[in-house]
């Protein structure tokens, strides 16, 4: 049989040698054949590529381990599960198991945690979009709603008149604590004054009383100290507020944006390196809170951390389709999986596994999606040996964010699955078809170009 004929590439000519990292970038590649016991061949062939993987496993031990790391530092702490992170039920589900609270920030949010089951005392409400419908409805099933704004707190007000009854809320605060670009967008800004004016207005007009303060400085911060400055500012506000107002702070929410082991684009370090542990957080903001806090006050500290507690359990299996030379000389794979289910890869740039051992010298290659975008790139610059068809990419840790921010354009979703602790696998979304793309169209019967078609009637005998 003829074999296809590859224009050959003329390459500087580098030795095997281990680099720093204690690896060959000559013929290094990382095989994954199984995740969780599972073998990657069956899971393609019962569930198709793309699919995403879940590691029930990875799910439970992450947060246990998290948890631990602040109940064993502190005697009053919560975790709010942070839904947009990835909200599929399943996901959810395992973490209301072990004993997390339901973090929202949206109506839809709240309809998926009450179908749950998740009564309104276990779910905190954030965000700045928060509808006069949604408000009436929370407060009376009991949910802790954070404000964001001026104008909430005449909202909140109004829905207080309504139910007759003077409310308790938190309030969201944004503050310097030496992260940059700060998070000012939501909240109230602690240094401007803005915060205080906002307690001022809320005791002036007797309807509402402040319960809380909660704060996140931003997302994947990878210096635990400013947790740490963050602390002591929420305490000395809450302080002051108690003393002037009389109101009492019953819960500090410090939100989110703990990191999980996944590279940040422009960065050298390894994240094993680069990328602080989830002890070095919850010492410094645990130390923060004994040094700050007065004798014998343990207000309850609120974590509501998403990306740390599931990115680590997702993996996302892809098949190469075609292979290519760029004009520059650069080998390209197309895979079936691109931004359309790796949002995140415009930020983060994932760990690249095969599913088998492949000969050839490493070279610097580009694979793509088949989305029809010259933007479909899912990694610009990962070392692969020459691949053929067929041959199967697993992307991790993908847990964090791409569930919720995939799109349907082009491709139809994929299956997602999880693997049980016991290596039972499971669908807990299932695969697109055109009846989720094409059920909310309407095409007026004026439009239709063709009639539509009818089934053949069935041969008998």
């Amino acid at each position: 049989m003829k074999r296809e004929y590859i224009r050959p590439l003329i390459r500087k000519l580098e030795s095997g040698m281990m680099n720093k990292f204690g690896q060959s970038p000559l013929y290094a590649r990382k095989v994954t054949t199984h995740i969780d016991g599972v073998a990657v061949d069956d899971l393609v062939k019962e569930f198709g590529s793309p699919l995403f993987v879940f590691s029930e496993k990875t799910l439970r031990e992450k947060y246990r381990e998290t948890y631990s790391s602040f109940s064993t530092r502190y005697p009053n702490v919560a975790f709010g599960w942070s839904y947009k992170t990835n909200y599929l039920k399943a996901i959810c589900a395992i973490f209301h198991q072990e004993g997390a609270m339901a973090e929202l920030v949206s109506q839809m949010e709240y309809e998926k945690a009450k179908d749950l089951g998740i009564p309104g005392d276990q779910i905190i409400l954030n965000g700045p979009h928060k509808p006069m419908e949604t408000l009436e409805t929370v407060l009376a099933d009991g949910v802790t709603v954070n404000l964001d704004h001026f104008d909430e707190i005449y909202d909140l007000e109004k829905v207080a008149d309504k139910l007759g009854k003077k409310l308790t809320v938190g309030m969201r605060l944004n503050m310097n604590t030496g992260i940059y670009p700060q998070w000012s967008r939501f909240g109230m800004n602690l240094e401007s004054g803005q915060a205080m004016d906002a307690v001022k207005r809320m005791a002036k007009g007797g309807k509402l009383a402040l319960g809380g303060l909660h704060c996140h400085i931003g997302t994947f911060i990878l210096e635990p100290k400013a947790y740490a400055r963050e602390v002591e500012k929420m305490i000395q506000f809450a302080y002051r507020v108690e003393e002037e107002f009389g109101f009492e702070i019953e819960y500090l929410d410090l939100g989110g944006g703990f990191p999980s082991k996944i590279r940040l684009k422009g960065t050298y370090l390894s994240p094993d390196v680069g990328i602080p542990s989830l002890d070095e957080y919850a010492e410094e903001i645990c130390e923060a809170l004994w040094k700050n806090l007065k004798p014998n006050h343990f207000p309850k500290l609120i974590l509501e951390s998403g990306r740390a507690l599931i990115d680590d359990a997702g993996s996302l299996i892809t098949t190469i389709w075609a292979s290519k030379r760029l004009p520059d000389g650069t080998r390209a794979y197309v895979a079936d999986a691109g931004i359309n289910l790796l949002f995140t890869s415009f930020w983060y740039k994932f760990d690249v596994a095969l599913d088998r051992p492949a000969s050839g010298p490493n070279e610097t290659s580009v694979v793509y999606g088949p989305m029809c975008m010259n933007i479909d790139a899912i990694d610009e610059g990962t070392l692969l040996p020459p691949l053929s068809r067929g041959t199967r990419l697993i992307f991790t840790p993908v847990g964090a964010y791409n569930n919720t921010q995939w799109l349907q354009f082009i491709e139809y979703r994929p299956n997602v699955v999880l693997v049980g602790e016991d290596g039972r696998v499971e669908v807990i979304r299932e695969a697109e078809d055109l009846t989720d793309v094409a059920r909310r169209e309407r095409l007026p019967d004026r439009l239709r170009v063709y009639p539509k078609s009818r089934p053949t009637a069935s041969r008998t005998g």
